[in-house]
């Protein structure tokens, strides 16, 4: 393949994807040679040859056949094989040459084929640069994070340093770039690259995505001529497609093998059922899929914030994520339903939700790692919901100390993420909290967090009544008829949603304990009686003020908080927090 196909060709160009062609143009300008390729790079990569039609290939032999076209020097290294090349013929002229520059070891047998970098890296080196500089040499090193790992210098092995200045030196010596010398190192995550590698000015970072649905479907197809994939009757590989958002191609050939192999054919439940598997165990259990039976008919109340959702599920399935909000901020005291109405959400518009776990660890890099790596497959499973509950402990702040600033680099990364654009209606976030007042300012700023609801305790005797009633569908009790209204005259408490659900659950108890699977009025009587609300009113009094302080509409706000100026809200949150002994 010439070398103006290669780099030049705008016909050429259009049909490589995006971090191909950053990559040819990176090169073909002539100004880096060293070059990290993070993210999918484990999968099969697409090559559309013509309009629609691909071929597949791992990374290695994308670069090497697809980019390079397989010509003049192309070179391998991981920690595993030592060097190799992508033709026998440049392994057999190295071999043939690398004898001029090699130094004899203890045993007299020479290093250029060796798995230890320190030994490989000075033939490889003398080699290139005694090639002509109208070849091109390319060095692809794969898993390059057990070569240059991340940490702190003063911890890191003689080995990695050497590792870390031959790498420094050649993307900043101008010999190598005369000579046409490029080395491109592969890892999963670029945190776990060292930081003095990776944030150097001198190296290209090249993100490699997941596969679109357009990609998906083409490989499906392709599985499907080769009379390897078996689908359930009005299952398509169009539709199957549309449904694995967040898979890459090898876990589709993976189920498509292991189907294909127990001639069962694939069902949607089925694919349903992986994805969350494959999803969860990519992850590595940082991120947990919330599988929805509700729909916002379950929830009691709260009828503006009701409404609000009501109106971005109608645009989700209109087609127009452009007008939802980047993220929601939910606050309000405990027992409310935050996440309950979150979840509700999720069941009305029909999409993923999936939940942040802590993905923070006491390992210098491996937080950043863990991070990097959830925010690649929610980018993979757009459109989905995220939700991070009690978001003011989870998500901390840019000033905290104690870590080797993990912490503030955690959250810059969060925050970045959350303010990119081109998320919005693809990635919705919603931060659930009972303390808004804590979660710091950037988070919650228009262009991240920018829609902020509130929901508080039911305050009438009909809303807690509609509450018990929804609550009662919920958890698909049988209650013989009485007077719902009688018992809340008697047992005048102000509940919270979850004050009530407990109650039932107590009354289902007892009906059940009488061999009963209804539950009757002295049921409700023995557990309403019986139920004493937790005594911690400050808190709830100070987590209802900082909610009605972060409302932006006067409708969410309880009618005995209206009234009130809005600087009396304020030095009243502040006698509360030096009450409970807070700054």
């Amino acid at each position: 393949m010439p070398d103006q196909y290669i780099i030049r060709s705008n016909e050429y160009i259009k049909i490589l994807p995006v971090w191909a062609q950053e990559l040819a143009n990176k090169y073909g300008s002539k100004t880096a040679n060293l070059y990290i390729l993070h993210g999918n790079i484990l999968d099969f990569l697409p090559h559309e040859r013509k309009e629609g039609e691909f071929t597949f290939t791992r990374i290695q032999d994308y670069i090497s056949e697809i980019i390079f076209g397989n010509r003049d020097i192309i070179a391998y290294y991981d920690r595993s094989s030592g060097v190799t090349f992508c033709e026998p013929s440049m392994e057999q002229d190295y071999n043939s040459a690398a004898p001029k520059f090699a130094v004899n070891t203890e045993d007299g047998k020479s290093d250029y084929f060796s798995r230890d970098p320190e030994r490989c890296f000075p033939y490889l080196e003398k080699y290139f640069l005694a090639q002509s500089p109208k070849l091109r040499k390319v060095l692809i090193i794969d898993q390059a994070e057990h070569i240059v790992p991340a940490g702190d210098l003063i911890r890191i092995s003689d080995a990695d340093r050497y590792c870390m200045v031959t790498f420094n030196r050649w993307a900043t010596d101008p010999k190598f770039i005369k000579s046409d010398i490029s080395i491109i190192l592969l890892t999963e995550n670029l945190a776990d690259i060292s930081s003095r590698l990776s944030s150097s000015p001198s190296t290209v970072k090249i993100s490699v995505p997941f596969p679109e649905t357009k990609i998906r479907e083409s490989f499906l197809r392709s599985k499907e001529k080769e009379g390897k994939l078996m689908l359930d009757r009005g299952l398509s590989p169009e539709r199957l497609a549309a449904i694995t958002s967040g898979l890459n191609l090898m876990n589709l050939n993976r189920l498509a093998a292991e189907s294909y192999e127990k001639d069962e054919p694939l069902s949607l439940e089925f694919m349903r059922k992986k994805k969350k598997e494959i999803i969860e165990n990519e992850a590595g259990g940082l991120l947990e899929f919330m599988e929805s039976s509700f729909d916002l008919s379950h929830v009691s109340g709260h009828d503006f914030v009701k409404k609000r959702f009501m109106n971005a599920a109608k645009a989700i399935k209109k087609g127009r994520p452009d007008v939802l909000p980047m993220g929601y901020l939910i606050a309000g005291p405990v027992g409310t339903g935050k996440s309950f109405m979150v979840n509700a959400f999720a069941g009305e518009i029909g999409i993923p939700m999936v939940k942040f776990r802590n993905f923070r660890t006491k390992w210098q890099g491996e937080t950043e790692s863990n991070l990097e790596r959830v925010l690649n497959i929610l980018v993979a499973m757009a459109p989905v919901g995220v939700m991070i509950d009690e978001a003011d402990a989870f998500l901390g702040d840019r000033d905290q100390d104690g870590d080797s600033g993990t912490s503030n680099r955690v959250f810059a990364q969060i925050a970045s993420f959350m303010g990119n654009t081109e998320f919005r209606g693809k990635i919705i976030w919603f931060l659930i909290t009972c303390r808004p007042d804590l979660i710091p300012i950037d988070l919650k700023r228009q262009g991240r967090a920018e829609e902020h609801l509130a929901l508080f305790y039911p305050e009438s005797k009909k809303d807690r009544e509609d509450l018990f009633k929804t609550l009662v569908r919920k958890l698909d009790l049988d209650i013989r008829n009485f007077s719902i209204a009688d018992l809340f005259r008697k047992y005048d408490h102000e509940y919270s949603g979850a004050d009530l659900e407990a109650v039932l659950v107590r009354a289902k108890l007892l009906a059940a304990m009488a061999d009963r699977v209804f539950v009757k009025r002295e049921d409700m009587e023995e557990a309403m009686g019986d139920f004493v609300p937790a005594a911690y009113p400050h808190e709830v009094e100070l987590q209802n003020l900082v909610a009605v302080l972060e409302c932006t509409s006067k409708e969410m706000i309880p009618s005995r908080f209206q009234k009130l100026p809005r600087s009396k809200i304020i030095s009243d949150i502040q006698e509360l927090k030096a009450l409970l002994g807070e700054r």
